[in-house]
């Protein structure tokens, strides 16, 4: 477990076990441009299945802050789901938690962490980010599409996703 406490006592933690997940799933369903709508139980599997960091008002505890990170711990990460409270913008924190983010993947290894955004490429460019070359990237996108099991006898030359009950 990664923690971290900023000068002016806000603490950064990946502690599963402190994350408010009714407030992330809030924030994240309702003012998140990519993720609205999500629901709870996604919010809870996704993560479940990452390293989530909190970040935590001095004084009351209260969660301000979060991000996700998958990855394997050792040669890639995607940072995802970062969100700061509305009330706590303008002091830094998203920037003081993308940097966070960046300096713990590096203890483990991981030298390539990729994220998107579409209004926020100044708060990562401050800890390091650059635009990626487009040239190189390629992504296979159905969040629009059903998802079908393998059977074998597919025969549109797209091959579906396979689908574990």
């Amino acid at each position: 477990m990664f923690t971290l406490t900023r000068a002016d006592g806000y603490l950064l933690t990946t502690d599963p076990a402190q994350l408010d997940l009714d407030r992330v799933h809030h924030w994240l369903s309702t003012d998140a441009y990519w993720a609205l709508g999500r629901d709870r139980e996604t919010v809870e599997r996704a993560f479940a299945g990452s390293i989530p960091f909190g970040v935590y008002r001095p004084g009351d505890g209260r969660q301000v802050a979060v991000a996700r990170v998958v990855t394997d711990r050792a040669t890639f990460a995607w940072l995802c789901d970062v969100y700061v409270d509305r009330a706590e913008r303008g002091h830094g924190i998203g920037t003081w938690l993308a940097g966070a983010v960046r300096d713990h993947l590096a203890e483990l290894g991981v030298r390539r962490i990729v994220l998107a955004t579409n209004d926020a490429h100044g708060v990562y460019a401050k800890v390091g980010f650059t635009p990626v070359h487009p040239e190189r990237w390629m992504e296979l996108d159905r969040r629009n599409q059903p998802v079908t099991q393998i059977t074998g006898n597919e025969q549109s030359g797209v091959t579906p996703l396979t689908v574990e009950a």
